[in-house]
Formats: structure tokens, C-alpha cells, sequence
């Protein structure tokens, strides 16, 4: 897919509460380490690679950047690595982490935190970033809860306290966002959704659409369905190389260009350490797909 400008503009804009975004952002999820994500035994990401992949975000244009304080690998931290490169940071960076999940310093999972141990993952974000609030934090689900209502409640709190300026959720389902949304405003969903995604997960999107609530995937240019572990054969069928070799781009390009396709609501986050796939991921915010072509890509069911 050839660009003479790549830039995040081209993907579009949508409004985080009162923070404005590039519709095609980045996730430092990949940063710590170049194999399997949240495995200690993977090698470390190259440091000086690492910040200068993030410093060329922001030249592309990338202005919503998405990384957690459990993003951690043996000797790097997504958040430590983003401080270092970008702070002092850009005025109009928006930086989005979550909360909820446990790592110990062995990179153990632990216990999901209790509503009042929410505040101590907040401060540690805080910390790591050398913030004094942020912008935007998910509560992460990574299992399924009933109710969200304490763990949201406390979040809630958090942003009356000033540690937090807005809220999200993922993780989730469309129960869970009627919750949250009965308590304060939400401004994002964060699931896993992709090409092949079930029912459920189209569902969730159009009602964050209604409601006005920024969808963002992640896993969008995994192989099934938005997730590396959902179903058994790759989706996409043949349209899927098909499409790419019509606009002169990667499967992965189609990939992102389909996602932003679902909806002007719908935010992408791709996550790299390398420079060229950066550039890709970036130009895809100016792939277009016909209806034909998105039909292809996943008929109606």
C-alpha cells in the first residue's frame, strides 16, 4: 500500500470524553519483549528500539497511546519505557491505561485487585508515567464478574478525587456497560474483536455506538476472530489476500482497515516494536474498503 503522506489523521478523529483522537492509535502492549506477551523468559525488546519506535508514533501522528502497568517483561516496563521517550509529553497525547489485573515482580498473575486496591494500581500508573492524574483508565475484566458496580464505583471515585479525568471498561459484555454507565460515564469499551468476531461481539460494538461510546479493539490483526485462541480455522477465507492484493497492501493492513470500517466510534490500537510494521500500521488508517469488499471479508450471518 504505497503513501506519499503516512499520517494517524488519515483515519479519522472521535472524542474521548473531552480528549480528541486519532482514530488509528497504538498499543505498547508488544514493547517489553519480542516474543509471547507477559512471558519472562521471552527476550527483552531492544531499549533504544523500543523508544524510537514510540517517538515515531507521535511523528506519524498517533496521539492515543494504550499500555497498562502489567505490561512488563524481565527487564522492561511498557509505562517506563513511554516516560522515557515521550515525556515531557505532547499536549495533545492521550495516554490510556487499565486496571484490575494482578502481576507480581516475578510476572506471576495474581489475584484480580479488590475495589480498594484499585487506587494503589491507579498511583502506580501514575508513577510509572510521571503523571499527576490520567487520562483515561479501562477496568479490565479478565474474567467473568456479575457485577461491575463496586469495582467501577471505586474508579469512579478516583476521577472525583482528580487521580482520573475519564473511564472505560474492558473486557466486557453489554450488561456490563449499562452498569458502568448507570454510575459514571464510560468514554471506551476495550474488547477483543476482529475479522470473524462472533455475534455477541458485533452486538457490543453497535450499542457502544448508540450510546456513544468509543469501541477499541484489541487483537484486531490476530488470525481468529480478533483472538489468537477463538476458533480453529483462520477467517477471512480467500477475500482476505484477495482484497490486500487489490490495494497493494498486507493482509494486516485489511485487517486494520476493516475494524475502523465497523464504525466511526470504532478505534484501532495495533502493537508493534518494529519500525516498518509501525509505518504499516499507520498507513492503514487511510485504506478504504468498498461494501463489497467488507461484505467479503465477513458476510452477514
Amino acid at each position: 500500500m504505497a503513501s506519499e503522506t503516512i499520517t494517524a489523521a488519515a483515519s479519522g478523529s472521535w472524542m474521548l470524553g473531552d480528549l480528541p483522537v486519532h482514530r488509528l492509535g497504538f498499543g505498547a502492549m508488544r514493547l517489553p519483549q519480542t516474543g509471547r506477551v507477559f512471558d519472562l523468559t521471552a527476550q527483552p525488546r531492544d531499549r533504544d528500539q523500543a523508544i524510537a519506535v514510540l517517538r515515531r508514533a507521535v511523528e506519524l501522528g498517533v496521539n492515543h497511546i494504550d499500555t497498562a502497568a502489567f505490561y512488563f517483561s524481565r527487564l522492561r516496563s511498557a509505562n517506563e519505557l513511554i516516560n522515557s521517550a515521550l515525556a515531557p509529553y505532547p499536549d495533545d497525547l492521550v495516554i490510556v491505561t487499565k486496571v484490575g489485573p494482578g502481576r507480581d515482580a516475578s510476572g506471576e498473575w495474581t489475584d484480580a485487585a479488590r475495589p480498594d486496591q484499585l487506587r494503589g494500581q491507579v498511583e502506580e500508573n501514575l508513577r510509572q508515567l510521571g503523571r499527576d492524574h490520567l487520562d483515561v483508565v479501562n477496568l479490565r475484566l479478565m474474567q467473568s464478574y456479575d457485577s461491575v458496580a463496586e469495582h467501577f464505583g471505586a474508579l469512579a471515585s478516583l476521577r472525583d478525587a482528580g487521580l482520573i479525568r475519564h473511564l472505560g471498561i474492558s473486557g466486557v459484555e453489554v450488561r456490563h456497560l449499562a452498569e458502568a454507565l448507570a454510575i459514571a460515564p464510560v468514554v471506551c469499551v476495550q474488547n477483543s474483536f476482529g475479522i470473524g468476531s462472533p455475534p455477541s461481539a458485533h452486538e457490543l460494538l453497535a450499542e457502544c455506538g448508540r450510546r456513544g461510546v468509543a469501541f477499541v479493539p484489541f487483537f484486531a490483526i490476530a488470525r481468529r476472530g480478533g483472538h489468537s485462541g477463538m476458533g480453529d480455522a483462520d477467517t477471512g477465507g480467500a477475500a482476505l489476500p484477495a482484497v490486500a492484493a487489490a490495494h497493494g497492501a498486507t493482509e494486516a493492513q485489511v485487517r486494520l482497515a476493516w475494524t475502523l470500517c465497523q464504525g466511526q466510534h470504532v478505534l484501532a490500537i495495533p502493537g508493534t516494536g518494529d519500525l516498518g510494521h509501525l509505518a504499516e500500521n499507520v498507513a492503514a488508517g487511510a485504506l478504504r474498503l468498498s461494501a463489497d469488499e467488507l461484505s467479503a471479508l465477513q458476510p452477514a450471518a
